[in-house]
């Protein structure tokens, strides 16, 4: 009796632990990797180093305009469990610059071309179960002529930069081996204030010689509650990596994603079930909005007018390049929702998983698109007409769409920035393009930022152009007639600005405005303030724009720069490139875009000042604001239309002035003051 009883304790155990690894798991393989360059062939030059990693947080930051570009070859152990035998093992990559090369015990299983997606390899049948196995990757940022981008103006780091998985299935499973997407594509067929219609497409995969009976299972939730489920009997065919199968519902009277102001979401929950026990499952957000622009009236989000404040972002920060953890992202997120973003650009390539997360969540309107990436005002070209580049571009975009095709936040694909027609013309090309992501995703327009005319402006749904007017030449004036002259020309195209910004350093105060060079070392931060206040009372006026983005919310790395306070930066930013300090206009902004009661002083880093008699430049969207100098009430105004106070003619006496401003929200007084000195 006593042995039959045991027996049973481990059957019973058993029959719990199978129940526990039925269901998937994802394994970070983040630490413990060994790092060294492929011309370091001792066997004793590797460093250990954790992810997610670049080599070239120091060289391409310090300004070296030829930073390292070559290969890096990480490798680890990666033990596999016994109990792992007879499921599926794959390896998935969030991210690595540019080419990778993935070998498993010394061979190889795959290479991937692009430094932006996500890429997956099914290892199954390539690991020793219960033993440690090697896991090596090469990863090539060298310059490709067949692999966007070509140039760019921002640095091209090398390395895992992103994390890596280890997935765990079993034999049969929602696929994940569609592009690295989460096998779950979820279109919006019809959306409305009464009911939404969405088409689920889900990819199945079996890894057995068999056909597999399974029961698909489909719950929509609202929270903890199940608004919708429903169950479809499949048969997933052998040896068949993606089989896809459909599901349609309709809710009714939903509750719609809905920007900022109420960024809701429900959770769509796919379920794979056998013999009763589910064996696999997949949760992506469900986000349900409808959206247009309009050629003169701008963007509409669930049939309101919504004014898109945006700003554009690259994935680096100082010391760790674009090696970022959630932290970072989080960081970023928080400086935008404080400056009142509602849009962002997200340039000029795919960005991390988790950022599209975080901008599901806030409500913040999404541009996402492929590193189709012109020089700029730099030598070479973003485009090579041959084979092998034209079908890399393909594969970026369908890898691009298909990994973030739920994110809500993502209503814009874009598909190039500041191409030129001359030489290798790319016009047929993005025709090419802008057919491929309406195959993908019939569901989203497509955009472009061009810095030209001609006609590649007039292929993707919408157009946006890159203007530096008061930078790079000319006046802020000017932004105001281009605008007003192409809307006349052309008014069916839908007109948005991509970039605009000015460089500043916070290092760099005059109390007098006067225009500088963009190339030269001296980059006054009131200019970069006077640029974005004469830009944005242009913008601001002009309806027919559907979105505005600022070049750049936050400084980074170019190592070809020679400019400003230090080479190797573009400091087009609002906020520093390690967040610490954010620069005038970015209060300048939060005036204008959260609704939430302030008052700034502007020219507040301007300490040393030369002249007797100046102005107060003051940021603030109270109703009114008083000024002090030393004590003394000098004069009340009340803002302009952007939310500017100039208080001129203002003395200051030898040595130092206190500088104090308030403004009255109901009972509660806000102040702000600074020191100047004489």
């Amino acid at each position: 009796m006593k042995h039959l009883r045991l027996t049973f304790s481990a059957l019973f155990a058993m029959a719990v632990s199978m129940q526990t690894l039925a269901q998937r798991e994802n394994i970070l393989i983040n630490q413990d990797w060994n790092f060294r360059f492929s011309h370091q062939v001792d066997k004793n030059s590797s460093r250990r180093v954790d992810l997610p990693h670049t080599w070239n947080a120091q060289d391409a930051l310090s300004g070296k305009p030829d930073y390292k570009r070559g290969i890096g070859n990480y490798d680890k152990k990666l033990f596999i469990r016994s109990e792992w035998k007879g499921k599926r093992l794959f390896l998935r990559f969030e991210g690595a610059n540019c080419v990778s090369n993935v070998f498993i015990n010394g061979k190889q299983i795959g290479e991937h071309r692009g430094g932006y997606g996500a890429f997956i390899f099914e290892i199954t049948d390539k690991v020793n179960y219960g033993k440690d196995n090697t896991v090596l990757v090469r990863v090539n940022n060298g310059e490709q002529l067949d692999v966007m981008p070509l140039v760019g103006d921002f640095n091209f780091y090398g390395g895992i930069y992103r994390d890596v998985h280890l997935l765990v299935t079993e034999d049969i499973c929602i696929s994940p081996l569609d592009y690295a997407s989460p096998g779950v594509y979820l279109f919006q067929q019809h959306v409305g204030e009464k009911q939404a219609a969405v088409l689920a497409r889900i990819n199945l995969s079996n890894g057995t010689e068999h056909p597999r009976q399974a029961t698909l299972r489909l719950q929509v939730k609202e929270g903890d509650k199940v608004v919708y489920q429903a169950d479809k009997k499949v048969t997933v065919a052998p040896h068949t990596s993606v089989q896809p199968e459909e599901m349609s519902f309709t809710l009714l009277n939903p509750r719609l994603w809905n920007g900022r102001e109420d960024p809701f979401m429900y959770q769509t929950v796919i379920t794979l079930v056998k013999d009763g026990k589910e064996i696999d499952k997949v949760e992506q957000p469900l986000g349900l909005r409808y959206y247009a622009t309009d050629a003169d009236r701008g963007f509409f989000l669930n049939g309101k007018h919504l004014p898109l404040h945006g700003v554009c972002r690259h994935q680096e920060w100082a010391e760790v390049g674009n090696a970022l953890r959630p932290m970072h992202h989080e960081e970023d997120t928080r400086l935008m929702l404080e400056m009142g973003v509602n849009a962002i650009r997200l340039a000029h390539y795919p960005q991390a998983t988790y950022m599209y997360d975080l901008m599901d969540r806030n409500g913040i309107v999404t541009w996402a698109e492929i590193p189709f990436v012109g020089p700029g005002g730099y030598a070479d070209k973003g485009f090579v007409d041959q084979p092998s580049f034209r079908e890399n571009g393909k594969e970026q975009l369908k890898e691009m769409i298909r990994q973030h095709f739920n994110h809500p936040s993502i209503c814009f694909w874009g598909l190039f920035n500041e191409l030129k027609e001359n030489g290798d013309n790319p016009l047929e090309y993005i025709k090419e393009l802008n057919v491929l992501a309406h195959q993908e995703d019939p569901t989203r327009p497509t955009t472009s930022a061009s810095n030209q005319g001609g006609a590649i402006n007039f292929i993707t749904d919408n157009i946006a152009w890159n203007r530096y007017d008061g930078w790079y030449g000319a006046t802020p004036a000017t932004l105001a007639s281009w605008l007003d002259k192409t809307h006349q020309a052309h008014p069916e195209i839908k007109i948005a600005i991509s970039e605009y910004g000015a460089g500043a350093s916070i290092y760099h105060q005059q109390d007098s405005l006067v225009q500088t060079s963009p190339g030269s070392w001296w980059h006054p931060e009131n200019w970069q303030t006077e640029y974005h206040i004469q830009n944005w009372k242009i913008i601001s006026e002009r309806p027919y724009v559907w979105g505005s983005f600022v070049w750049n919310m936050f400084d980074f790395g170019a190592a070809h720069r020679t400019e400003g306070d230090r080479p190797g930066i573009n400091d087009k930013g609002l906020v520093t490139h390690d967040r610490k300090v954010k620069k005038d206009a970015f209060y300048f902004y939060k005036a204008n875009w959260n609704p939430e009661p302030m008052v700034y002083i502007a020219g507040r880093r301007s300490v040393n000042r030369v002249k007797p008699v100046t102005e107060v430049q003051i940021f603030s969207n109270c109703a009114e604001v008083t000024l002090k100098v030393n004590g003394q009430i000098i004069k009340k105004m009340q803002p302009d239309g952007v939310k500017v106070c100039i208080f001129k003619d203002i003395r200051l006496k030898k040595g130092e002035n206190n500088i104090e401003v308030s403004a009255k929200n109901g009972k509660r007084v806000i102040t702000d003051a600074c020191c100047w000195i004489l």
